[in-house]
């Protein structure tokens, strides 16, 4: 059976975390049988770690806040999450179902595939989006 996406749900969700008026920080995209749907959002990164069970497949669009005293500004990413203990048929199954989901997050400097929970460290992910994001002021600091 085909994957589905709930579209208009997914968006409003994708959009709370994009907005700047909202602490939303975070969205989760979830398998519900054959369907992808909204599977969560809020302010707290530990929050969205928790969601990253071993037996857990799912999407996050996240935000998180770079910069120095000077200048703060949002970068989003997007992660991909496949827990250790998900079957081979599913694993094959995320890859082609991901294209939904890009379909509705557009928007993110930096795109991760995690299984390992140590990879979802929020200086982990800073520090890969630094690398991405081009220039870096913070050298001059260091």
């Amino acid at each position: 059976m085909a994957t589905q996406i709930d579209k208009e749900a997914c968006r409003e969700a994708y959009n709370q975390v994009r907005d700047d008026n909202t602490d939303i920080t975070w969205a989760v995209f979830k398998y519900e049988g054959a369907r992808i749907l909204p599977g969560g959002q809020g302010a707290d990164y530990e929050d969205f770690k928790s969601m990253c069970t071993d037996d857990a497949r799912l999407f996050a669009f996240v935000r998180i806040t770079m910069g120095d005293a000077m200048s703060k500004r949002a970068k989003f990413t997007f992660i991909t999450w496949m827990g250790e203990n998900i079957g081979v048929l599913q694993r094959a199954k995320i890859s082609t179902d991901k294209a939904l989901v890009k379909e509705i997050v557009q928007n993110f400097a930096k795109e991760f595939m995690f299984s390992d929970p140590r990879e979802l460290d929020a200086d982990n992910i800073r520090t890969e989006l630094k690398k991405a994001g081009g220039a870096n002021y913070d050298a001059q600091t260091e």
